[in-house]
């Protein structure tokens, strides 16, 4: 029995190894490769302030749980989380010599920004696809943006859109170590993002899943996988006035990729919505609010923000679930502690989830340390990940 089951142990260890103690952004934002500079996540932040002050009534509407003032506060201070240059659709197809020269000016953005008070934590680029007629193109882009942030900056990441084959995972490993042999870089220096659009990626043509076997081939490089809402519908077909975050059809897929990277330490991060707040602001921001609410119900924590505006929603109903998600379980957390019931009899499994829930709220701003101290002194974040990670309660709090 040992000799069997000591195998199967050391495999599920490798491919199901848990969080790996990075903190999960709320959303990442897209700049087009052409727009992008070092003011950018400033000018963002100020664009959405002045929304905000501007639709202040219609927010406050929406506002269930007086978030109003800390996104806005937010919003000055550090309004976006995670950014990436696009290189891809938001770019589009542009002579070599072009990108060749917004590619260098991205890798110099991209240093710049790692340096920022109050810039982005995570950063990087989206390249073209892996395909032949872009793969060239998106590899020379990459190494462009490479050499002239001299290295990798803090927080990078490149997403690389439209994989539809486990082994493009492979081939994307082998650049990483190749890369970081021509930089000289730290081994495991480089990490990507894989961007799941295509049909082909959820279901392959022998029936099999390919995402979990990309997670698998991708040698600990994964950070994530992200959802391409209208590549995908459309090639599910779609109707184009239908293609939406809420369509059946994407839930479908983001289903499959968040059973796929379930205890994998591989974030999933929902898709975008084409509606900006540009024309019928009012209807667009109504629309945003509810969508990242619904997204944060179903377990995406994450969403593509594609416009100044996305981060105003974006931040108050993420700020409204986790607050309102907060007081639900600080009660039950502290009866689970005391071995009483509460009306509710939790098991650890339900324990680790409320308090990763709690984590993730106080890693958002939604709830400030002191503010669960007072809710809940025993509520440490010590005894929040002890709990999260079914270890031991430290005997300090005990």
């Amino acid at each position: 029995m040992d000799a069997l089951l000591d195998t199967v142990d050391a495999d599920l260890r490798t491919h199901y190894p848990g969080p790996d103690g990075r903190i999960q952004p709320i959303h990442t934002a897209y700049v087009s490769a052409d727009r992008a500079t070092a003011d950018t996540p400033a000018e963002w932040g100020a664009a959405a302030t002045e929304l905000l002050d501007r639709h202040h009534d219609l927010l406050a509407e929406l506002d269930s749980t007086d978030a109003l003032p800390a996104v806005r506060a937010q919003l000055e201070r550090h309004p976006i989380q995670d950014l990436r240059i696009d290189f891809e659709d938001g770019y589009g197809f542009r002579a070599d010599a072009e990108e060749d020269r917004a590619a260098t000016n991205a890798g110099t953005v991209l240093a710049q920004w790692a340096k920022q008070a109050g810039g982005p934590t995570g950063l990087g680029i989206r390249m073209k696809g892996l395909a032949g007629s872009e793969r060239d193109r998106a590899l020379r882009t990459l190494e462009l943006v490479l050499a002239a942030a001299d290295g990798v900056p803090a927080g990078f990441v490149f997403t690389v859109p439209k994989i539809r084959a486990a082994e493009q995972a492979s081939a994307l490993v082998a650049l990483c170590e190749g890369l970081e042999r021509g930089f000289g870089l730290d081994a495991g220096a480089l990490r990507f993002e894989l961007q799941i659009e295509s049909p082909q990626a959820i279901i392959a043509a022998d029936g099999s899943v390919p995402i979990a076997k990309m997670i698998a081939l991708s040698d600990g490089r994964c950070s994530a996988l992200h959802f391409g809402t209208y590549d995908y519908t459309a090639a599910c077909g779609i109707a184009a006035p239908d293609q939406a975050l809420d369509h059946p059809a994407a839930d479908f897929a983001k289903s499959i990729m968040q059973v796929a990277a379930a205890q994998t330490g591989v974030w999933v991060c929902d898709g975008s919505t084409q509606i900006v707040p540009d024309r019928e602001p009012e209807a667009a921001l109504r629309n945003h609010h509810r969508l990242v609410g619904r997204a944060l119900r179903l377990g995406y924590y994450q969403g593509w923000d594609m416009h100044p505006g996305h981060l105003i929603t974006r931040w108050l109903a993420t700020y409204e679930f986790f607050r309102q998600a907060i007081d639900v379980a600080v009660p039950r957390l502290v009866a689970y502690l005391d071995r009483r019931s509460g009306g509710v009899m939790d098991e650890p499994a339900t324990a680790e989830a409320l308090a990763a829930t709690v984590l993730r709220g106080v890693h958002c701003g939604a709830r400030t340390v002191d503010e669960l101290r007072a809710l809940a002194p025993a509520l440490t974040p010590e005894v929040l990940r002890a709990l999260v990670a079914r270890t031991p309660i430290p005997q300090e709090a005990v």
